[in-house]
């Protein structure tokens, strides 16, 4: 699953992973202690930095497949669909209603049908801004200080320095690595 190769989505260890974490999830959404309840998110997932926070209103699938660096921020309703890796730089703030989605649901419908399914990585780099209602599809990887904007759908991948927006999203300024909109 994690390496990209089709697998039953309804297979037995998979869905008791899924189960155990919604009822985690349920029980970590509820708490009103944030230092306690991303406590408990980080636990949860495969590794995070240091000064980390989400705000209410997380949902993942997995958990061990979330890797997120120092310095993040999320803002309510995160939706992290972990069948493969999520990776997310370090100084990265995510506005609300944000979803990072690594399953790929297969075009034929006999293999639909059969519940197979796949999944593809996304990478964000380092300093990265995304405004609310941002999707992130499967197989995207983002580079470094850039900012996505609000209600973007990313379906392809995209360098370093540049502003996106858009569905689907594409590239609306140029940045100088100060962070100033390079004018032509």
């Amino acid at each position: 699953m994690t390496a990209g190769q089709p697998y039953q989505q309804f297979d037995a260890e998979l869905v008791a992973r899924r189960t155990k974490i919604r009822h985690e999830l349920i029980k970590i959404n509820q708490l009103d202690n944030n230092d306690q309840r991303n406590q408990q998110v980080q636990q949860l997932f495969a590794d995070t930095g240091s000064h980390f926070f989400v705000e209410g209103g997380l949902e993942f699938d997995y958990g061990f497949n979330v890797h997120i660096g120092d310095h993040f921020y999320a803002n309510y309703n995160l939706t992290l669909l972990d069948t493969c890796p999520i990776t997310i730089g370090e100084h990265c703030y995510i506005g609300p209603d944000v979803g990072f989605y690594t399953p790929i649901h297969p075009l034929s419908a006999q293999k639909r049908d059969a519940d197979i399914e796949m999944g593809a990585p996304i990478t964000v780099g380092d300093s990265v801004w995304m405004g609310g209602h941002v999707t992130i599809l499967p197989g995207v990887t983002l580079g470094s200080r850039m900012v996505v904007g609000a209600g973007s759908v990313v379906t392809k991948s995209f360098g370093d320095d540049v502003v996106i927006a858009g569905n689907p999203a594409r590239i609306i300024h140029h940045l100088d690595k100060n962070g100033d909109v390079i004018r032509p």
